[in-house]
């Protein structure tokens, strides 16, 4: 089955799909005798626990991964408590972007002119479109960081494909702020697309690219995505050893690799780790968490970079 080309049109079918379920079981139980009121929430439930379900099971694939000894440190593993307050935030993380932000996300740009800061560019990751960025984009705002987003589209293409809308998105974002250089902060999927772009046009218009979950590596769990832009990341795929063997000292230096020893998408979790570049890795925070944790977009906003110091 051929995919939408947006991720909004996407997740609005996915909605509707589980709405029509929702409904579907709440009109079984109503049928045997139970109020409607409480065949409703009943059916809500059933549908959320689907969700999680699938939230759980992601989490055990990686740790199946991880398990094999290229995965979490045993100083970093988590007990009973902190694993399920983990599984809480990704739950609710992922309801919420894929239920709510992702289906009425569009890309927008902000311009704040006396911004002491290099301009922004929120680069999504696979899947998602620029409201995967709802919990960020208010905190560049309220300090006030010029931004803009970038719709990567269509959902299932190339990462290569992606390489010219975001030479557009920086070019647009320069010209509106007048700032010569950019900011990419990326996730996942994302942060090798914009790799990509540095490969084809250069970094000198890059202060710095910040990627959160990035699979640098590739990950064990893309075998089961639709779309090209999935084989690429798979792990150890053509590509990422092309894309790597492009890249040189001085490119990785502009790098952070912010990333998670608990991801339960990017398996094994060290792919997140890129050699020459400045690496952050955190504990107890799963991979759509990484938009919306306080910890990690805290560690965002001081990796940003300002105007007087981006050389450095």
């Amino acid at each position: 089955m051929k995919l939408p080309a947006s991720a909004r049109t996407l997740l609005r079918l996915v909605l509707l799909v589980q709405c029509a379920a929702l409904l579907a079981v709440a009109w079984a139980l109503w049928r045997h005798g139970v109020p409607p009121w409480a065949a409703l929430a009943a059916a809500f439930l059933a549908v959320a626990l689907v969700r999680l379900a699938i939230n759980m099971n992601n989490f055990a694939m990686a740790g199946r991964v991880n398990g094999t000894g290229s995965g979490v440190p045993p100083e970093r593993r988590l007990g009973l408590r902190a694993w399920a307050r983990m599984l809480a935030e990704e739950f609710g993380a992922s309801m919420m972007t894929s239920s709510w932000h992702i289906p009425r996300g569009r890309a927008r740009m902000a311009v704040y002119p006396d911004s002491v800061h290099v301009p922004v560019l929120l680069v999504h990751g696979y899947g998602c479109n620029s409201g995967f960025w709802a919990r960020l984009t208010p905190l560049l705002d309220r300090a006030g960081i010029s931004h803009a987003g970038v719709d990567l589209e269509p959902v299932a293409g190339s990462i290569d494909d992606y390489v010219p809308l975001i030479e557009a998105a920086v070019a647009a974002l320069c010209a509106a702020t007048g700032a010569p250089r950019v900011t990419i902060v990326a996730h996942s999927m994302g942060g090798l697309a914009a790799r990509a772009w540095m490969r084809t046009h250069g970094d000198a218009r890059l202060a710095r690219l910040i990627t959160l979950g990035t699979p640098h590596h590739g990950t064990a769990l893309a075998r089961f995505g639709p779309g090209e832009n999935a084989v690429q990341m798979r792990r150890g795929s053509a590509w990422l050893r092309v894309l790597a063997a492009s890249e040189s000292a001085a490119a990785r230096g502009r790098i952070v690799s912010i990333y998670t020893v608990h991801d339960n998408i990017v398996a094994p979790s060290d792919s997140g780790h890129l050699a020459g570049a400045r690496n952050v890795a955190l504990t107890g925070v799963g991979h759509v968490a990484l938009g919306s944790n306080p910890r990690v977009l805290a560690e965002v906003l001081r990796q940003l970079p300002e105007l007087h110091g981006e050389a450095a």
